[in-house]
């Protein structure tokens, strides 16, 4: 009988007494300023890395590193990891951290120390990895609760290189992410992120693989890039129409848009030419109606009484 070698054991992962062993190190008490709920279960990690889907030859921007439990897995998978960490202190230490788990990925990780509300791509060029040959093409993330979406929408913008990613977010966060037009939590993130992805909701986390344990569940998105549905109308004029439709949600298009387009009357004009019925609310329209509404937006000066 053929006797087959065993499988490597997996490279070992941050446990909780780890975790817990670093932060008292560095006298860390996790903050709801930054959002820092630490990821303590190995197995949830790998389960993060595997629907993430990151192939060798990538480079990974990881947003909120915190202590690196899951920055080790994403080396794991990955050639280069990029990790951009708003806490000072976490940012310091995990070059040390990945070098006392992986230290022949040393090389393959980049730290900035930087707000990823304000990330540009000229900062992140300035910190690759030697063993990245391009910028980030994937986003994998356990982001902040508190500033998730605004996070998300930002990288996309201004990462056009990422095609693909998976982040954790509070899980109402994650539903709303992914609801289509018409669901009850459909909403301004939804169609904003639906301008730059194809996005889905890839599974539940629970609450006690985290330190400190959070209250509510967190959910996996995950998006694949694709063009925007027009190329004609600038993105920043699909979005205002965006909020303007959502800013009143109980009202029609008509109504809610009346500021938008200068006058009530206005806004039906442009709603008739975009072959979007007056009467029709905002959770009823996807993106591409959107952009056809803003693409009918009056000139300046062309409102009237």
């Amino acid at each position: 009988m053929t006797q087959h070698p065993e499988a490597p054991a997996p490279a070992p992962l941050l446990s909780a007494a780890d975790v817990r062993r670093i932060a008292a190190e560095l006298d860390l008490r996790p903050t709801k300023q930054w959002g820092q709920n630490f990821v303590i279960d190995p197995n949830t990690i790998r389960r993060i890395v595997q629907a993430a889907g990151v192939g060798p030859e990538e480079h990974v921007l990881e947003i909120g590193p915190g202590l690196g439990s899951l920055t080790l897995g994403l080396l794991d998978a990955a050639s280069a990891v990029t990790a951009v960490e708003i806490d000072p202190v976490t940012a310091a230490r995990l070059p040390r951290t990945v070098a006392d788990y992986r230290p022949e990925a040393a090389d393959a990780l980049a730290v900035l120390h930087a707000d990823a509300m304000t990330l540009s791509a000229h900062e992140l060029d300035a910190v690759r990895p030697a063993a990245a040959g391009t910028g980030p093409t994937a986003l994998v993330a356990n982001l902040p609760y508190n500033v998730a979406v605004p996070v998300l929408l930002h990288a996309l913008a201004v990462l056009p290189g990422l095609r693909h990613g998976l982040v954790m977010v509070q899980d109402e966060v994650a539903d709303r992410l992914a609801a289509p037009p018409g669901s009850r939590v459909y909403g301004v993130p939804s169609a904003k992120a639906a301008w730059y992805a194809d996005v889905r909701k890839a599974g539940v986390i629970g609450t006690q693989v985290f330190w400190p344990a959070p209250r509510i569940h967190s959910g996996l998105v995950a998006f694949t890039r694709r063009e925007p549905p027009v190329s004609d109308v600038d993105r920043q004029d699909v979005f205002a129409a965006v909020d303007a439709a959502f800013s009143q949600r109980r009202k029609t298009l008509r109504a809610a848009l009346a500021s938008w387009a200068g006058t009530p009357a206005l806004a039906e004009e442009a709603l008739r030419a975009a072959g979007v019925d007056p009467r029709a609310r905002g959770e009823q329209l996807d993106i591409a109606a959107f952009a056809r509404i803003a693409r009918h937006r009056p000139a300046a000066g062309e409102a009237r009484p």
